[in-house]
């Protein structure tokens, strides 16, 4: 399947690193423009020097915008002000004790992981819309349907993008938009070392680590590993194409098998 975005612009939320720098630089292969986005304009320019390197001849736009305010929702509309595929990419995880979470941590968590989706959503579906194509795509994960013990407030946020997924995907029916959402497994990111390393023995080294981690945090995972970034940018690409044009309002896994059901 030869997958062509020429022509196409993107914008990629949290693109600096991890999941959103994979989704960043697999759109600018297939030929789009990709908007790379962060908070810290030094980090951004880095992160556009470091995939222009990658991905020789692709073309990158810094967006730098805290996309999380609506300040940084107009900064974004300001850098690029027509997006045919928008990745809602950007999101805040922590381990917690359920009962120490404060109200401020859980309205953060709101605001970060459901609201500035919401935003942007409504900023670029118009166009869109009008344009009579485009391709909107959130990233949410396996703690949206299996809430994790440890991270209620993260569970509750991507649950609720679930929701935000399927809503608008109402909103555009019928328009040549699609509205999809992703659910990433427990991915390999340098975030996510860190958070291994809360739960397991941090002198173990990584392989063995990532090994504990699945077996005690994560035994269901049919994988058996960490999935790697790539692997999760693979589905946002295809999603974004004309070859996915009768997928929308779905919630499609790349969970390495970890929720246990046919169906989300």
């Amino acid at each position: 399947m030869r997958i062509d975005l020429a022509g196409r612009t993107a914008l990629v939320t949290g693109s600096t690193q991890g999941i959103g720098a994979a989704i960043a630089a697999g759109l600018a292969r297939s030929g789009a423009r990709v908007g790379v986005n962060g908070r810290d304009e030094q980090r951004v320019g880095e992160a556009v020097a470091r995939l222009a390197t990658e991905v020789p001849g692709g073309s990158f736009v810094p967006v730098a915008a805290d996309v999380a305010s609506e300040e940084g929702a107009r900064q974004a509309l300001e850098a690029l002000p027509q997006v045919d595929i928008l990745v809602n990419n950007l999101g805040i995880f922590g381990s917690a004790d359920p009962l120490d979470i404060s109200d401020d941590e859980w309205r953060r968590y709101f605001e970060v992981n459901v609201l500035a989706a919401v935003r942007l959503i409504r900023q670029y579906l118009p166009g869109m819309t009008e344009r009579g194509r485009g391709r909107i795509l959130n990233i949410a994960s396996d703690s949206a349907i299996v809430i994790p013990a440890e991270m209620i407030h993260y569970g509750m946020s991507k649950t609720a993008l679930l929701a935000v997924g399927r809503g608008f995907a109402k909103e555009a029916a019928g328009t040549g938009v699609t509205v999809n959402s992703v659910i990433a497994g427990p991915t390999h990111t340098g975030g996510v070392e860190d958070f291994v390393y809360e739960l397991v023995d941090r002198d173990l080294p990584w392989d063995e680590a990532q090994r504990e981690f699945m077996r005690e945090h994560r035994p269901q995972s049919l994988l058996q590993r960490l999935i790697e970034p790539e692997e999760i940018a693979h589905m946002v690409v295809y999603l974004s194409s004309d070859q996915a044009s009768a997928t929308t309002g779905g919630a499609l896994r790349v969970d390495g098998g970890y929720v246990d059901s046919i169906l989300p």
